[in-house]
């Protein structure tokens, strides 16, 4: 599974680690730290995603706890669509050569399955962090934390997609009164995706070519998440809970791959190509008034981090104090993606690498990690939202991290089940093909049979019993009014 950490591997891996000055206090971070000095001048390795978010571990927070405890960090960077395949064969070889993990926590369910991952329940207590965990936001606590009500990782990344507009635009008085005249209400961010629809060709028609009504990321496999957004908010399920017959060629199905398909026509000149940074760089440059995307957007936006060394890649924000954050029209956004924490089963120095994801976690040390510009890690605890420090980062940064916790509170979950890079992959190529001309009904039944080709591979008795466990999870399917 590739996600989109990885077109950023073309960005520096020079960074300036600021100097946050956090103070310390007795809790779990300090908890560990003093645990781990035992362990001093042990080296523990953790897989990290290769690119730009391994500059946490490297140059930040790997330093920070060798100068702690005398542990030193070893960091194995795997681009993000071989993680999951290389934990696997470090699990099957019995080799040992992982200790701490990152793993998307839709693996978690075939990783646990497999025996690959150390159920951690037995050290939380150890350390005393369960308390802690609970500060950690229910929609990832609840949802990427356990499996058969055992602990498996430590959710660590906030990743929901939020929907980005210009305030100028939708605020202009001339641009509300025209739109109000035509289409009978107000102009606002789209409560829903008609309303998306209508007010993004507004704009274009109005605006364009200097500005166009949004811009989406289309390029394989982002439009995956989007897909799983839109679809189940219109009211479809991905299977049949009795055959396990996939119905993503369902009306709905095909309905939602007509929509997505017609939104590309208000939508620059050649978005069906657009990856995560060409959408980033349309947004930051003013050429698109509306798009959906995963929470660093929008510090980006506003400047926030863009001077460090390792962000040169991204563009001079020519927007900074015109953007607003909202919810995803209907509601209830993707959480996709993500990173959990965890310890590999193979690992000699389990303790120590445990100790390592306690303190990385921590209220503390987290806080200090998804403030960092470069590393792409997101707010997911409670005290992330409410933090004076990280809502005085620019003048927006309050709403923005308002936004934030409402659309983690509201968000959808990815599926998840085994083998599910395979169901992400047909879900991608699929998505592809819709962009390449092939017509949404024949692109809906392409991707079932992929769908039913993996069911049965894996198993439909095995699968049967995963699905049914992840659609009872409160944010599997928005509830049926």
């Amino acid at each position: 599974m590739t996600s989109r950490r990885d077109v950023l591997t073309m960005a520096s891996m020079a960074a300036i680690t600021p100097s946050l000055g956090f103070a310390q206090s007795k809790n779990a971070a300090e908890t560990a730290v003093e645990a781990a000095k035992k362990f001093a001048g042990t080296e523990i390795s953790i897989v990290w995603e290769a690119g730009l978010q391994s500059l946490d571990p490297l140059k930040y927070s790997g330093p920070k706890w060798e100068k702690l405890t005398g542990m030193k960090v070893k960091v194995v960077e795997v681009p993000t669509d071989q993680m999951f395949t290389k934990i696997m064969q470090d699990y099957r070889a019995k080799a040992g050569a992982y200790d701490a993990l990152n793993v998307i926590p839709s693996w978690m369910p075939d990783l646990v399955k497999a025996g690959a991952l150390e159920p951690l329940d037995a050290m939380v207590d150890k350390y005393g962090y369960r308390d802690e965990l609970q500060d950690i936001a229910p929609a990832y606590r609840d949802n990427q934390m356990m499996v058969d009500n055992k602990i498996y990782g430590f959710p660590d990344d906030g990743d929901v997609m939020l929907l980005y507009y210009r305030k100028d635009i939708f605020e202009d008085p001339k641009m509300k009164e025209e739109f109000k005249a035509k289409m009978g209400y107000d102009l606002a961010p789209p409560k829903d995706w008609k309303q998306f629809s209508e007010i993004g060709r507004f704009i274009t028609d109005k605006m364009a070519p200097k500005t166009y009504g949004a811009g989406f990321f289309r390029a394989a496999p982002y439009p995956q998440y989007m897909f799983q957004e839109r679809f189940r908010m219109e009211g479809g399920r991905f299977f049949n809970p009795e055959t396990m017959k996939s119905t993503v060629n369902s009306e709905v199905g095909v309905r939602v791959l007509q929509q997505m398909l017609a939104d590309n026509k208000f939508m620059p000149p050649g978005v069906e190509q657009w990856n995560f940074v060409d959408n980033l760089a349309n947004f930051l440059q003013g050429a698109t008034a509306m798009t959906i995307s995963w929470p660093p957007y929008g510090r980006w936006a506003a400047g926030y981090g863009t001077n460090e060394e390792a962000m040169k890649w991204v563009p001079k924000t020519q927007v900074a104090g015109k953007i607003g954050y909202a919810l995803n029209p209907l509601g209830r956004p993707e959480l996709g993606v993500g990173f959990a924490l965890s310890v590999a089963t193979t690992s000699k120095k389990k303790e120590a690498a445990y100790l390592f994801i306690q303190w990385l976690n921590s209220k503390q040390t987290s806080l200090e990690r998804v403030q960092l510009p470069y590393t792409l890690r997101d707010p997911f605890r409670t005290s992330h939202y409410a933090s004076p420090e990280y809502r005085k980062l620019w003048p927006d940064a309050g709403a923005y991290l308002d936004t934030v916790k409402m659309s983690g509170e509201r968000g959808l979950l990815d599926l998840s089940m085994l083998q599910q890079d395979k169901y992400d992959e047909a879900m991608s190529k699929s998505l592809s093909s819709l962009w390449a001309g092939t017509d949404p009904k024949t692109v809906a039944n392409t991707m079932a049979s992929a769908f039913d080709a993996i069911t049965e591979k894996v198993g439909t008795a095995r699968q049967k019993e995963i699905y049914a466990a992840w659609s009872k999870k409160p944010g599997a399917y928005p509830a049926v009014k």
